[in-house]
């Protein structure tokens, strides 16, 4: 057993640990704030339940009476709503008013916080009625008070400084802070959090509407697609002080399992250790079509860690809307190609675009396909050198039975490998190890338009056409795949009736594919990833657009099981969809 240092792999405090703030005012005395024009979504007036949370660090004493931590409104006209703020003595105070006039509640919600010390703040309202405002330090209950309803105002909300007035600049870093709408996260005491937050969504009225201070490199990132404006030395997302975070996840090293062995007299090997023990296990959806009619194409990107979190977090855009591409990913980079790019009509793509995967950020510029193509679905394999994108289908040009390939880690435009046994689309790959490829299901153009059983495979470091692998438990299209590196798995679909179907097979071998369970829904055009343990599927159509996630564990057999909710906007179908640790990669 060996016991290896892995920070540069996965981050300081590991994946998921508390990697970042944002530096306001320091005993400098230097302006710094961040501000968000009027949204709808950061007012409390009508929530019986809501939690505002943050860590806090107090650079130093307040300018005067008190620096705000938060808050929505201005001095202007006296359209107060809500503030947190640090009082003179350290302690931390609540406020708001129901008129916009003066101050209708005032409760201190602290004790005296220390100075050069981390702070967990939690402020929750859980129901209507006396007593139902609690205030959390580290975890702690500190006040219980009664709530008071909140004054609406078409007023700017300011982090570190008070939006609405002069020179109101705070003495304070942050990190971590959030606002959950329609939920009480926390309703007794608690272990503050050791990792980073993440989005919370159900509906639209139970969601997260602000997630911010996570990233000490871009005091401007906000999860939820909000824009935050920087003022003083945060302005245009500019960074003058170190990096300060909260002392949680500490990175003592990840352990491998397995023996150390000498390879020679001159060289000692380490045991290489498992996915999971590697620090990856992060799921990328790309793009995908949101409005049931007339479809409203996306250019979002979200992710979840399908080791720790069945929750959605906002992760980026691509540069263009796109829905019904190919997707694929190495250990590092994630690639999406081709898809559609709005609806309805022939508005296909040849683009592909690439994110590095442990860094949340917008698509970049890859190369292009050797023509526009849409009906990728599930289309896009992969291991840790070579991508591949096999068939699809438009309006014009039509369907084809090319396969194409990519080198992950260059730039470039995608380049023949070989023909499929017959045009088709929609097929259900991503199933495969890190030496072979399956296409699994899919249309059938051959001679005319069908749905197929049939699964073909390819030998991925080699080019060549497709060979028969067997066939599936039934003819079905526009499902999804994952898998570990021994075991396929081929889940929901089309027959064209809505099925709710997962099949397994054993991918180093041939034959057809066995019942392995179903669904927790009959699902079509959903997303499939893995980290070679755990399997997971995400919205789809079953009809009605979906935004909720199941899991498999892909060793066994049995059906799937509801894990979590993925989509930071509303129930989405036809994503683009890859994982930094599948089976292609274990």
């Amino acid at each position: 057993m060996a016991n290896l240092r892995t920070n540069n792999l996965s981050g300081e405090g590991g994946r998921n640990a508390i990697r970042g703030s944002v530096v306001f005012g320091g005993g400098d005395d230097s302006a710094a704030g961040l501000t968000i024009a009027d949204n709808s979504e950061l007012e409390l007036s009508s929530e019986t339940h809501w939690t505002i949370e943050f860590w806090i660090w107090l650079n130093g004493p307040t300018h005067g009476d008190y620096d705000v931590v938060l808050g929505k409104g201005s001095a202007t006209g006296n359209n107060y709503e809500y503030f947190v703020e640090v009082m003179s003595d350290n302690t931390l105070e609540f406020l708001t008013t129901s008129t916009g006039s003066a101050w209708t509640f005032q409760q201190q919600i602290s004790p005296v916080l220390s100075h050069d010390s981390w702070h967990h703040v939690a402020i929750v309202r859980n129901g209507t009625g006396s007593n139902t405002l609690k205030s959390y330090i580290n975890g702690q209950e500190y006040g219980s008070f009664t709530a008071q309803s909140i004054h609406t105002s078409a007023y700017p909300f300011g982090i570190g400084y008070f939006a609405g007035g002069t020179n109101l600049y705070s003495k304070i870093t942050l990190s971590n802070l959030r606002i959950c709408k329609g939920h009480a996260v926390y309703t007794a005491n608690f272990t503050p959090p050791q990792n980073e937050l993440e989005y919370h969504y159900l509906a639209e009225d139970d969601k997260t509407v602000l997630l911010c201070c996570q990233d000490s490199d871009n005091p401007l990132q906000e999860a939820t697609g909000k824009t935050i404006t920087g003022v003083g030395h945060l302005a245009d997302g500019a960074v003058i002080h170190p990096k300060n975070v909260p002392p949680y996840g500490v990175d003592a090293g990840n352990t491998f399992d397995g023996a150390i062995s000498m390879n020679s007299v001159d060289y000692m090997y380490f045991p290489t250790g498992r996915t999971e023990e590697k620090g990856r296990g992060r799921a990328v959806f790309m793009g995908g079509s949101q409005t049931p009619l007339t479809p409203k194409i996306m250019d979002t990107i979200d992710y979840v860690e399908m080791t720790t979190s069945g929750v959605g977090v906002r992760f980026g855009s691509l540069t263009t809307t796109n829905c019904q591409s190919a997707a694929f990913a190495s250990s590092t980079r994630g690639i999406n190609a081709g898809g559609q790019t709005s609806a309805p009509g022939d508005n296909q793509t040849n683009i592909i675009e690439f994110v590095t995967i442990a860094t949340e950020g917008n698509g970049t510029d890859f190369g292009n396909l050797d023509t526009t193509h849409r009906r990728l679905g599930g289309s896009g394999h992969s291991n840790q050198t070579r991508g591949i994108i096999t068939g699809g289908s438009g309006d014009s040009p039509g369907e084809t039975n090319v396969i194409q390939y990519v080198t992950i880690a260059s730039l470039g435009d995608a380049t023949n490998f070989g023909d499929l046994l017959n045009p088709k689309d929609n097929m259900m790959s991503k199933n495969g190890s890190s030496t072979r490829m399956l296409i699994c299901g899919g249309r059938d153009y051959t001679p005319s338009s069908g749905v197929t059983d049939v699964i073909e495979y390819i030998t991925i470091a080699t080019t060549g056409d497709s060979a028969d692998f067997g066939d599936l438990t039934q003819a079905r299209f526009a499902g999804t795949g994952c898998g570990s590196a021994t075991r396929g798995i081929i889940a929901g679909g089309q027959t064209p009736t809505y099925v709710n179907t997962i099949d397994y097979v054993t991918i180093a071998s041939t034959g057809n594919a066995t019942d392995f369970g179903d669904l927790t829904a009959t699902l079509s055009f959903l997303g499939g990833a893995s980290n070679s343990i755990k399997g997971i599927f995400a919205g789809g159509n079953t009809p009605t657009k979906q935004s909720s996630i199941s899991s498999i564990q892909i060793a066994t057999t049995g059906d799937a099981v509801a894990y979590g909710d993925i989509t930071v906007t509303s129930p989405v179908t036809s994503r683009g969809t890859c994982s930094d640790s599948h089976g292609g990669l274990s």
